[in-house]
Formats: C-alpha cells, sequence, structure tokens
C-alpha cells in the first residue's frame, strides 16, 4: 500500500502506529531469523513494535507441530514437504486489518490497494520525517468513521459496511485484537450488514485463529479444482475437517497452488 508499507530488494518496510507515536519497521529474512530494524518516535513503543513485528510474520507459530500435522494427509502432503515450515501472514493493527478486509471484498488485490492506499494519503498522519516512499501511518477508526464516502470508490452497500466497522471499532463496541475473545469477536463482526464468513475467516485467520477457515474464497476453491476435488463450500469444508486445528496454515498451501495454476509446477 503505498504511502504505508514497501517491498525493496530482501525487506519488507512499513509504517506502525504506535501507543506514543509513530514507527517504521524494516523486516529482513536472514539465515535462521528475521533481521529487523525499527525507527521509533517513542522508544517506550519498542517492545509494542517488536510485538507487532513478530505477529506480522506468525513468527511464534509451532512450524513443527503444524507440518507434524500436515504432511501425512493424502492432498496437502507433497506442499508441507515442498514449503516447509509456512506461516499465516499476519497483521500490525486490528483496526487497518478488518477495514483493509472489507474493502477487499469481490475486487482484484491492485483495486483493493488502490482504494485503501487513497484513505492513507487522505486521512493518515503524516511521519514527521518521511522515509523513501513512506509517509503516513494507516488512518486510525474516528479518522476512517468520519471519512467523506468520496473517498470510497464503491459500491454503496460495501461503502456503509466500512464506514460502520469503522464507527463500531472507533466507538469501542467491537475491539479487533488477539486479546478479543474469538466467539464473541466473530459475532460482533456478523452483525455489521455486509460482512460475511469469508471476511470473518481472513481477519480471524490474520489475528492468529490458526482454524479459520474461508470455504468460498476463490483461491482455495480454485486449488481444490486443480486437485480433481469437489471444491463447493460445503464440500471444502468436509475435505478441510482432517486438517483442524491448522486449517489456516492449510489455506497457506492451496493458496499457493492458485497460484501456481498447476498441481505439480
Amino acid at each position: 500500500m503505498p504511502g504505508i508499507e514497501e517491498v525493496d530488494v530482501g525487506l519488507y518496510r512499513r509504517t506502525l502506529r504506535l501507543p506514543h507515536g509513530a514507527g517504521i519497521a524494516e523486516l529482513a529474512p536472514c539465515a535462521g531469523h528475521i533481521e529487523c530494524r525499527l525507527r521509533l518516535g517513542d522508544l517506550r513503543d519498542l517492545a509494542a513494535a517488536v510485538g507487532r513485528c513478530r505477529a506480522l510474520l506468525d513468527l511464534d507459530a509451532d512450524s513443527k507441530a503444524v507440518d507434524g500435522a500436515l504432511e501425512g494427509d493424502a492432498l496437502l502432503g507433497a506442499l508441507v514437504r515442498r514449503a516447509p515450515g509456512r506461516r499465516v501472514p499476519g497483521a500490525v493493527d486490528g483496526a487497518e486489518l478488518a477495514v483493509r478486509t472489507v474493502i477487499g471484498q469481490q475486487i482484484s488485490v491492485s483495486g483493493a490497494r488502490g482504494v485503501a492506499a487513497r484513505l492513507a494519503a487522505a486521512l493518515g498522519s503524516p511521519l514527521a520525517t518521511p522515509h523513501g516512499t513512506l509517509t503516513v501511518t494507516f488512518p486510525d477508526a474516528a479518522a476512517l468513521a468520519a471519512a467523506d464516502p468520496a473517498l470510497l470508490p464503491m459500491p454503496a452497500s460495501r461503502r456503509r459496511t466500512v464506514l460502520t466497522l469503522a464507527r463500531e471499532i472507533a466507538e469501542g463496541r467491537i475491539v479487533v485484537s488477539v486479546a478479543t475473545d474469538r466467539d464473541e469477536l466473530r459475532e460482533r463482526l456478523r452483525e455489521i450488514p455486509g460482512i460475511g464468513e469469508w471476511t470473518v475467516s481472513c481477519i480471524m485467520m490474520r489475528l492468529g485463529d490458526t482454524d479459520a477457515f474461508p470455504a468460498t474464497d476463490l483461491g482455495v476453491r480454485r486449488a481444490l479444482e486443480l486437485f480433481g476435488r469437489p471444491h463447493d463450500a460445503a464440500s471444502a469444508t468436509r475435505l478441510a475437517a482432517p486438517w483442524r486445528p491448522w486449517r489456516a496454515y492449510a489455506v497457506q498451501h492451496l493458496w499457493d497452488v492458485a497460484a501456481r495454476g498447476a498441481r505439480h509446477s
């Protein structure tokens, strides 16, 4: 998302909205670890920034347990052996995650990125010192709730969903956080018109719910089709039952199959 995130050779950078100010995280893969460089406006935010980076990359996952449970599966085994240790992308901010997920409903990734970047440019908080292409932090829920609807070039129904979600978060009726009871959060999200099971599952998956499974996801259905398996939502749910409680990790492998476009490529 321009202004918020950038990718360089072997590096991922993004801005962070932290309890005491803004920051920038730079993450790079190294042998056996991730190197993290932080630029913080206030050193009191060090622990929070590190925690968010760990959540973003799912660094606290027990990959051996996940792989051990999935590699014996007839469908997933070869995929797990080809890409052991695959993680589930997380999030640095629950409100940002929820809003971006709703924006991404039924449009392309590039289209969703463009809308999110437009919101960030108009409503985000400027960095005191921009760094490269990073210039702002993602807007908080209050700013989003008060946004001019013209900033959201999407169907009116989805625009209402985004603004309602932002208002519910801003007023404290929904707390999108790993600390919130998962069943409670699922129910609160479902109460918002326009948020269905795909959206809820994708949000929960990136909040660390290892068993979240978006059965209607097009990438999941495409992968199952490539494997010659029934790929309607009910069939996908039945097929995924043996993968519990690691279905979110199975989804990452299936998305890879869908992206590659062929089972053995």
